[in-house]
């Protein structure tokens, strides 16, 4: 049995963690009364849950006869089902100040992607197309590089990890602009890497665009909305 998907859910999980408590360091919490960290578990178990479930699915293996695969990695998980899944937890645990909700889980939100990704490393998904880039790395028994592609994705939600905190403590954004941004970035990061993905029949990128899509124009309603 293979229970490397714990591993990846549990480096996402460290990764919200460390962004909630390093960000109330530096006195940049969210500005609503509700424990964002309880609700950030619920959105992550809930979201890779309905995920898991909906790869299985997916793949023909009926949950019912085979509750044992949720956490056994056959098919990986649906992530546009999970992030669905995520994001209507948050709405409904947090629907008296859901805006300000998703403004301070935006930055913990791509950091449990980051490690997420980073999961590759534990459950030995992190290649993607040939190069022969020297960073490249190699199948057991191969001597084919391939792309680090899911350690790419960790690495471009690090980078935004570190340019949204930063815009927060130093330059308070307007109600619903960061959750916007996290929004953005996440579909942005996952279809600019999916060309290096390998897969026999392409990546959800009609997900990807619309996260972008819906996650920029939020942004800019919130920079133009009347203070």
């Amino acid at each position: 049995m293979e229970f490397s998907l714990l591993g990846a859910a549990a480096l996402a999980v460290a990764g919200v963690y460390s962004a909630l408590r390093w960000e109330a360091a530096r006195g940049n919490a969210g500005d609503c009364t509700a424990d964002l960290w309880d609700i950030a578990v619920a959105a992550l178990t809930v979201g890779l849950v309905i995920g898991r479930l909906t790869a299985m699915i997916a793949a023909g293996v009926n949950p019912l006869s085979s509750p044992g695969d949720i956490v056994i990695v056959r098919s990986g998980v649906d992530t546009a089902f999970a992030s669905l899944a995520a994001l209507g937890t948050i709405g409904w645990l947090g629907r008296r100040e859901v805006v300000a909700i998703m403004d301070g889980l935006a930055v913990a939100a791509l950091a449990g992607l980051a490690g997420w990704h980073a999961g590759c490393l534990v459950r030995g998904a992190c290649l993607g197309t040939i190069t022969d880039l020297p960073w490249a790395m190699t199948q057991p028994g191969s001597s084919t590089g391939r792309h680090p592609v899911e350690l790419y994705a960790a690495v471009a939600y690090v980078a935004a990890v570190a340019a949204l905190a930063t815009l927060r403590r130093y330059r308070p954004p307007p109600p619903g602009l960061a959750a916007g941004l996290a929004l953005l970035v996440a579909g942005a990061v996952r279809l600019a890497t999916e060309p290096l993905r390998l897969s026999l029949a392409g990546g959800p990128v009609l997900w990807y665009l619309a996260a972008i899509v819906v996650g920029g124009t939020g942004a800019v309603v919130a920079i133009r909305r009347p203070r």
